[in-house]
């Protein structure tokens, strides 16, 4: 995997910055890893897909994270600083997909992890409820209740799975595929007050990148008005000699 390069921030910044956080990810590996075509990127599993972006934030800004949240508590905001490497979640290595199996208090099931199609057709749903029951839809292949004496299997809808059986295949998914959710266990210097919250890393490098994007357009417009070079020259200076030419501009 590459890194970023500036004119690729531009490229992104531009593609996605009022898209779908689904679309943003997708836009985001596009650049880094074109090799693998769309396709390939929208049916990577949601937690590979993360692992992904969190490998390209590595590259293209470092392994710190730095952010501020907010005490739910006092509000007060709360300075973090994350390491990559602390983020990183390895999937179990037994079972390596496309799809797995889950057998639970009386039922089997075959699944496969949610993907970005999955999550782009979900998040319409105004309703956690009916979200997850529209996954279990996508993504539950086959499910079999254990029935009779004789201890026949009965073919069951995925829609008619009861709630207990529902909530442990989310388990079950969250097992294989565990960088899909990062939760950070937090604690208020100020109040005490202990949380958990999710690191979204998609739209953390998207409000990066976003960030970026703007430095980038600022060094641009100034160059070019002083020296009146065009974008593409500008942008295949590296970082520190835009920097210099800046400092010689405006001095």
């Amino acid at each position: 995997m590459r890194a970023l390069s500036a004119a690729d921030m531009l490229k992104v910044w531009e593609l996605a910055q009022d898209r779908h956080p689904v679309d943003r990810a997708l836009a985001l590996l596009w650049f880094a890893r074109p090799e693998l075509g769309r396709e390939a990127l929208v049916e990577l599993p949601v937690g590979r897909r993360d692992a992904l972006v969190l490998a390209l934030r590595e590259r293209t800004f470092g392994e710190t994270l730095e952010a501020q949240v907010a005490c739910p508590a006092c509000s007060v905001d709360v300075e973090l600083a994350l390491q990559t490497s602390s983020l990183r979640a390895e999937p179990p290595s037994a079972g390596s997909g496309p799809d797995y199996g889950l057998e639970t208090d009386g039922f089997q099931l075959r699944f496969r992890l949610p993907d970005s199609r999955d999550l782009a057709e979900v998040a319409a749903s105004g309703d956690p409820r009916a979200a997850l029951e529209r996954l279990v839809e996508r993504c539950v292949l086959s499910a079999w209740r254990r029935s009779g004496l004789r201890g026949d299997d009965e073919a069951i809808a995925p829609a008619d799975l009861p709630v207990a059986i529902v909530e442990r295949l989310a388990e079950a998914m969250a097992e294989q595929d565990p960088q899909a959710e990062v939760l950070l266990d937090l604690a208020c210097p100020a109040c005490g007050h202990a949380w958990q919250a999710v690191l979204d890393i998609v739209d953390f490098v998207s409000r990066e990148v976003s960030v970026e994007a703007a430095r980038l357009l600022g060094e641009i417009d100034a160059l070019a008005r002083v020296y009146h070079w065009r974008e593409a020259e500008i942008l295949a200076m590296s970082s520190r000699r835009r920097q210099a030419y800046l400092e010689m501009a405006t001095a």
